[in-house]
């Protein structure tokens, strides 16, 4: 029986609704974050090892992330957990310690400053894709 988060066949899926929305958002910082790093690595790595580093590390964290919500399943969902609990615990070290300290960090990374430079939606989509997977690890539950 369709219910306020669509018939079964559709809970827990990322081809629709926000699932796809998050999908969309994880795919699109992971190809900013690796050509950004790449970029960085390859051209500039000696100006700022610890925050070009950093910007491969949160690449690497967005691509686990997306390939999890497109598997989906609960494997999918705990794979995509553990890389979005990173990404925040991520963001707001990164964020804090870039705040803090800006001779650590003489170049942005796509987690300095909360994720200023992607417009915050580094510190938003983890908090939004967490949310969202425990929805579905609920209405899964509740499904039976």
């Amino acid at each position: 029986m369709p219910d306020a988060l669509g018939p079964r066949a559709e809970r827990g899926t990322t081809s629709r609704g926000l699932g796809r929305v998050l999908v969309t958002l994880y795919a699109t910082l992971a190809l900013a974050a690796t050509a950004r790093a790449a970029v960085q690595l390859a051209t500039r790595f000696d100006e700022a090892p610890l925050a070009y580093l950093l910007s491969a590390v949160s690449a690497v964290v967005y691509v686990v992330a997306t390939v999890a919500l497109v598997r989906g399943g609960p494997a999918g969902r705990r794979t995509a957990t553990v890389a979005m609990t990173v990404e925040l615990i991520g963001v707001l070290v990164v964020g804090t310690l870039s705040l803090a300290d800006r001779a650590a960090f003489p170049d942005e990374t796509v987690w300095s400053v909360y994720g200023l430079g992607y417009g915050f939606l580094p510190l938003v989509l983890p908090v939004l894709g967490l949310l969202w997977l425990r929805r579905q690890a609920r209405a899964e539950a509740a499904a039976g």
